[in-house]
């Protein structure tokens, strides 16, 4: 029955993306079926297979060590006000960040990031039925975020159909920076991280290419990758405070966001009897149940998800994380599961706005044209959140 109600899920998932299509006549089949096909391939070794499990083990593994060095920075400057054996969502989430991203920064300058996701982008290129300048674009968001890939790009902005601004637009907003993987591995389950962004890179193929199906002109597929020249100190500055900015961002959204939220509750409590969440919730109980939820998990499942569209995904995966330590026990370990794979990307309604200012930094009119689909953009990011998590059902 679970794996019936996977397939009919799915096929809903794609349909849904059918429904919007700009073209549907164009639609192209074979890529589709191969990118799926990967998707349960790699879902199944990561989740089902000894070799997944040891090369998942390995990554958190590497990860947590990394975490540990990123401490003893933060003890030096922060030590007299961190309290031993405390958790601080600030220094213990957000501050390993900066460090992360120093490490991002010294393998860019090295070249060793560049020719991953080169590799990589070359290797999707061949069986996602798009560009070199697509695959490559989705491979940098995953690695360097959604702002800082496009500044890469920024030589080929300019010059880009709506299509393939669409396309590059939903791979950026479908996936997350590596710098910030730590601070969600200590949120929800490492494993289920590692398992979104590697379906999370095949989901926004499958999505853009039935919402947006195109030709790409071999003479138009060439990848002119913008690279600064810097020294090794001036770029490893950079990329510290570049890391320091994004925390404190973070941080300053979660307070804002968090007290609204709270606000927005209490409002709606006083008024209707029930939270705006909890309303919330109600309105994604069918979305949940969709992706696998059992439908009595449906209503808690729901407000996390919708909880992580409206805000963000930290957000959620705080809610999340104190709905689990508070001993609620909301949900069973594959509805866990499911649900955390969903909010393991950037598709958020603030995410349309760093999209679009990104670009118009570099292209205004291309600004413009991105603000215009920015709906649609969301719509269709979400799709690849809700096809990653149905996925992910299928193999718990």
């Amino acid at each position: 029955m679970k794996i019936l109600i996977g397939i009919v899920s799915v096929l809903i998932i794609l349909l849904m993306a059918y429904a919007v299509s700009y073209d549907r006549k164009h639609i192209k089949i074979k890529p589709l079926v191969w990118l799926l096909s990967l998707q349960l391939i790699f879902a199944y070794a990561m989740l089902n297979s000894n070799i997944g499990q040891v090369i998942i083990n390995g990554i958190v593994a590497g990860f947590d060590k990394l975490l540990k060095f990123a401490g003893v920075g933060i003890h030096f400057v922060f030590g007299g006000i961190i309290n031993d054996n405390s958790f601080s969502f600030f220094f213990n989430v957000l501050m390993p960040i900066v460090f992360i991203s120093a490490l991002i920064g010294i393998l860019q300058y090295w070249k060793v990031l560049n020719w991953i996701i080169r590799a990589i982008g070359f290797l999707l290129s061949k069986v996602n039925g798009m560009g070199k300048l697509e695959s490559y674009n989705a491979v940098g968001s995953a690695i360097l975020g959604q702002s800082e890939v496009f500044i890469s790009l920024k030589k080929q902005i300019p010059h880009l159909s709506q299509q393939r601004l669409y396309t590059i637009c939903t791979a950026a907003m479908s996936t997350v920076s590596a710098a910030i993987i730590a601070a969600y591995m200590q949120l929800i389950e490492p494993r289920f991280v590692v398992c979104a962004v590697v379906l999370n890179l095949f989901g926004s193929f499958i999505i853009a290419s039935l919402i947006n199906p195109y030709e790409v002109n071999a003479a138009d597929d060439v990848l002119d990758i913008e690279e600064e020249q810097q020294s090794f100190f001036e770029m490893l500055g950079e990329y510290i405070l570049d890391g320091f900015k994004i925390a404190v961002i973070v941080a300053a959204m979660l307070m804002g966001f968090i007290a609204l939220i709270d606000m927005v509750n209490a409002i709606f409590t006083s008024l209707f009897g029930i939270s705006f969440q909890h309303f919330l919730g109600y309105l994604f109980a069918p979305l949940a149940f969709l992706v696998g939820i059992p439908w009595h998990d449906a209503v808690g499942a729901g407000t996390i998800m919708a909880t992580k569209v409206i805000t963000n995904e930290f957000v959620a995966m705080q809610e999340l994380k104190s709905s689990l330590q508070s001993g609620a026990n909301l949900f069973d370990e594959r509805s866990l599961g499911i649900v955390s794979v969903f909010l393991v990307s950037f598709a958020n309604f603030g995410s349309i706005g760093i999209i679009c200012g990104t670009i118009k930094a570099l292209d205004v009119r291309q600004g413009n044209v991105v603000a215009r689909f920015g709906f649609r953009l969301l719509y269709g990011a979400s799709l690849v959140s809700f096809l990653s998590a149905t996925v992910v059902g299928l193999m718990l």
